[in-house]
C-alpha cells in the first residue's frame, strides 16, 4: 500500500510536526477507500479533542465504537492501522506532496460536484455556484502566512538583513559582481541571444560550474536531445573539444569521469521533452517523480529554452497573441522557481534587427515584451566577428533585481565553443566596456572560488 494516502495516515500517527501543519487542510472526502476514510476521520476527531497525535490502540478501539462499519470492516480496519509503521521521511518534501494531493483532490470534487449541478441532479445548488465551487479548490493551499506586519515583525526584519542568501554563485568575476555573489531562489534568470551566438553554450556552462561546486542540477531541455546536451557538458567538464570526444578510448574515457564523480557531491539530471510540448505543470511533476524515484531535489534549474515551452493555461499559441502566450509561459515558470526554492535560469531568442547587432535592448527580445516583464535578471549575449576573431562574447545587462543595472553595464567574457566554456577574461579586455567611474570593489564577503582551478587530467 505505498500511496500518497497511506504516507499520510502513517505520519499523522508518528509525526507530531506534520500532524500540526497538514490536518487543518485535510478533509475526509479526500480519501477514495472507504478503511482510509474512516481511519482519517478517527485522527482528527481524537486530535481536535486532545490536540495530540492519536496511537493504533486508541484508533482500533475508537473505530470498534462506531455504528457504520461491518466485522468485516473493521477486520479490515484494522489490518490497515497495524501496517501505518513509523517510518523516516523528508518533512519538506511530505507536505508539499500533501498539499498538492490535497489541492487535487478538491480540483476532483469540485468538478464532480459541478458536473451534478450542471445536470441538475443536485437541488441545493444551481449553476451560479460553480465558479465558486471551482474557485475555492483552486485556492487550496497550505500557506498560512497573511503578510508581514512591519512595526510587530521588525526583529525578523532586521535579522534578514544580516543572513547570507542563499545563492548559486557563478565562476566568472564579472556575473557574480553583477549579482552580489550569484543567483538567489525563487527567481527567474534570461540570457536574450540570436541564433548561434551562445545561448545553450552558456546554460551549459553554468550547469557544468553549479554541478562542480557541489549542486543539484536539473537541465530541461525543448531543443536538443539528452545526449547532446550531456556531450557539451562533457567538452566543458572533461576538457576535451566537442569535436574529439567520439575519438576518445573508453577507457580513457571513463577515467576522466570517474575523475570528475570524485570531485563533486551534486548531481546532474538532463531531461529532454519535444519541442512546445511540455509546461511548468509538467516540470513540476518530473520534481515529484525525482523526489520519489531519484531521492533528488535541484539546487538549480536550467530550461533550454523558454520560447519553445508550452504554457499551461492554454492549449496552444494560435488563439493568442504572442505577448500574453510568452508572459504566461514566463509567470509560470518564475511560479516554478519559488514553489521549488530554486533559481530558474532559461533564455529567449533576439528579433531579427537584435539578431547581429552590437547593442541588443530589451525591446529586441523575440515574441515578447512580457518577457523581460517577469523575469528577475535579464541579459544579453552579444557576438561580433571582432570579439569572435578574439575568442569573446559582450554580455551586457538588460534588468537587474539584484544590482544596480548601471554598474558593469557591459563587459566580456571569454569563449572556447570548441570546449563550450566560458573563462575571465584580462582586465583590459573590460577597459572599453566598462564606464568610467562605475568600477565598483568587490565587496562580497565570500568571493567565489574558480570552478576549474585544479581541475586537470
Amino acid at each position: 500500500m505505498d500511496n500518497v494516502e497511506f504516507l499520510i495516515l502513517r505520519n499523522l500517527l508518528h509525526n507530531e510536526e506534520y500532524v500540526r501543519k497538514v490536518i487543518p487542510f485535510i478533509k475526509s472526502d479526500y480519501f477514495d477507500n472507504r478503511s482510509q476514510k474512516i481511519v482519517y476521520e478517527e485522527i482528527l476527531k481524537f486530535v481536535e479533542q486532545y490536540n495530540k497525535p492519536v496511537t493504533k490502540e486508541i484508533l482500533c478501539i475508537e473505530t470498534e465504537k462506531r455504528q457504520d462499519i461491518t466485522d468485516g470492516d473493521y477486520k479490515e480496519i484494522t489490518q490497515l492501522i497495524s501496517s501505518l509503521e513509523e517510518a523516516p521521511t523528508e518533512f519538506d518534501w511530505l507536505v508539499s506532496t500533501t498539499e498538492k494531493w490535497c489541492r487535487d483532490r478538491a480540483i476532483y470534487l469540485a468538478l464532480m460536484e459541478s458536473i451534478q449541478i450542471a445536470d441538475g441532479q443536485d437541488e441545493k445548488k444551481n449553476r451560479d455556484a460553480i465558479p465558486t465551487i471551482l474557485s475555492d479548490a483552486l485556492a487550496v493551499s497550505f500557506d498560512t502566512h497573511v503578510g508581514h506586519d512591519y512595526l510587530q515583525d521588525y526583529e525578523a526584519r532586521y535579522e534578514s538583513y544580516h543572513k547570507k542568501e542563499d545563492k548559486t554563485e557563478f565562476d566568472l568575476e564579472y556575473f557574480n559582481k553583477i549579482t552580489k555573489g550569484g543567483l538567489p531562489n525563487k527567481t527567474l534568470n534570461i540570457a536574450l541571444a540570436g541564433t548561434g551566438v551562445g545561448k545553450s553554450l552558456f546554460m551549459c556552462h553554468v550547469a557544468a560550474s553549479a554541478l562542480l561546486n557541489g549542486k543539484n542540477v536539473l537541465y530541461i531541455t525543448l531543443e536538443m536531445a539528452e545526449e547532446k546536451i550531456a556531450e557539451r557538458i562533457d567538452a566543458n567538464l572533461l576538457n576535451v573539444p566537442i569535436q574529439e570526444i567520439s575519438d576518445l578510448p573508453k577507457m580513457m574515457y571513463e577515467s576522466k569521469v570517474t575523475k570528475l564523480s570524485e570531485k563533486t557531491q551534486g548531481t546532474l539530471i538532463i531531461k529532454e521533452y519535444p519541442t512546445a510540448s511540455a509546461h511548468a505543470g509538467h516540470f513540476r511533476g518530473l520534481l515529484n517523480e525525482l523526489a520519489i524515484k531519484k531521492s533528488f531535489r535541484p539546487d538549480i534549474i536550467f530550461i533550454d529554452y523558454l520560447n519553445i515551452c508550452a504554457s499551461s493555461r492554454y492549449r496552444g499559441n494560435l488563439s493568442v497573441n504572442s505577448y500574453s502566450y510568452i508572459k504566461a509561459i514566463a509567470e509560470e515558470l518564475r511560479g516554478l522557481a519559488v514553489e521549488a526554492n530554486v533559481p530558474i535560469v532559461s533564455a529567449t531568442q533576439t528579433t531579427r534587427s537584435g539578431y547581429g547587432s552590437s547593442d541588443v535592448e530589451l525591446t529586441d527580445t523575440s515574441e515578447s515584451f512580457g518577457l523581460p516583464a517577469t523575469a528577475d535578471f535579464m541579459f544579453a549575449l552579444i557576438s561580433t566577428d571582432e570579439l569572435e576573431e578574439l575568442g569573446q562574447i559582450m554580455v551586457k545587462q538588460l534588468k537587474n533585481r539584484y544590482n544596480d543595472p548601471t554598474v558593469y553595464k557591459r563587459f566580456i567574457v571569454g569563449i572556447d565553443r570548441a570546449k563550450m566554456r566560458l573563462y575571465d577574461c584580462e582586465q583590459t579586455a573590460q577597459t572599453d566596456m566598462v564606464d568610467s567611474g562605475q568600477e565598483e570593489e568587490y565587496t562580497y564577503e565570500d568571493k567565489p572560488k574558480k570552478s576549474f582551478d585544479g581541475f586537470k587530467f
